[in-house]
């Protein structure tokens, strides 16, 4: 007779842990930075000398530049950190220019686009249980599960953005003021989880939307105009410095792949 014990199987992300949290929203927070240096910056989408659909423009680079890393995540045989961080920064930059493109250049508004991209966070949720019976990240090891993973990863960036900036502009608590109700936000979940039974499944995809808006407002505080709320930092410079902060991170922290039970083995 075999062992019953089921197997761990080793998962195509990341367990789950205070660093992977730390490197998740400074990721967001350079996905701000970096979406706005192409968009603002370098196509001056926000000055008088617009280069024409700057937003868009931004969207096309960034989204083909996801597609490519997500199609190399999924055809890689294990987990790998600096693949999975950089598929995470292109979903979180693509999720910056998708949002501006939305609520700007489309004229859906904050609250608007805020609740479409809840609306496809959600459906994409309900898909993958239903085919799966399960969205917990530990079991991305399939073609299958990941293509549900990013998914629901680019619409939860996107709306992150579009609720960063909701809450700044049209709730009117500024960027600094949002970034503090995020963190209360991230805070209380926190607490949820070492205090409670509340599904951790639940308190994940909670959390990692949540972390978003956390960092869609941090990097707007750093790279907006004073006038306008901001320390009017350089976005190409605080893009960079974000960026090294990451990969220290990435190559100094533990970085290893999550496990989940598989199948039992059966009987001889």
């Amino acid at each position: 007779m075999r062992d019953m014990t089921p197997e761990k199987i080793a998962s195509k992300v990341p367990a789950v842990t205070l660093g992977f949290w730390i490197i998740k929203i400074l990721a967001t927070t350079l996905g701000e930075t970096g979406g706005d240096t192409v968009t603002m910056t370098w196509l001056g989408e926000t000055t008088s000398h617009a280069n024409p659909n700057g937003y868009l423009i931004g969207t096309g680079i960034f989204l083909g530049l996801l597609v490519a890393l997500v199609i190399v995540q999924i055809a890689a045989k294990k987990f790998h950190p600096l693949l999975y961080w950089a598929t995470i920064i292109a979903s979180t930059t693509a999720g910056t220019t998708m949002a501006d493109f939305a609520d700007r250049s489309l004229g859906i508004g904050y609250a608007g686009g805020s609740t479409l991209l809840l609306a496809c966070v959600l459906g994409c949720l309900a898909i993958w249980y239903r085919a799966e019976g399960t969205v917990s990240v530990d079991t991305v090891n399939t073609p299958r599960v990941e293509a549900f993973y990013w998914a629901t990863i680019t619409f939860s960036q996107t709306l992150g953005t579009a609720l960063g900036d909701w809450m700044a502009d049209d709730a009117g608590v500024g960027f600094l003021g949002g970034a503090l109700v995020f963190g209360a936000a991230l805070a209380i979940i926190a607490a949820l989880y070492y205090w409670t039974r509340i599904s951790r499944v639940l308190l994940f995809w909670a959390a990692f939307i949540l972390t978003r808006p956390l960092g869609a407002t941090v990097g707007d505080f750093l790279d907006k105009p004073l006038n306008h709320g901001g320390l009017d930092l350089s976005r190409p410079v605080a893009s960079a410095v974000l960026a090294a902060a990451i990969l220290a991170l990435v190559l100094l922290l533990p970085q290893r792949a999550g496990t989940h039970p598989g199948e039992s083995p059966r009987a001889a």
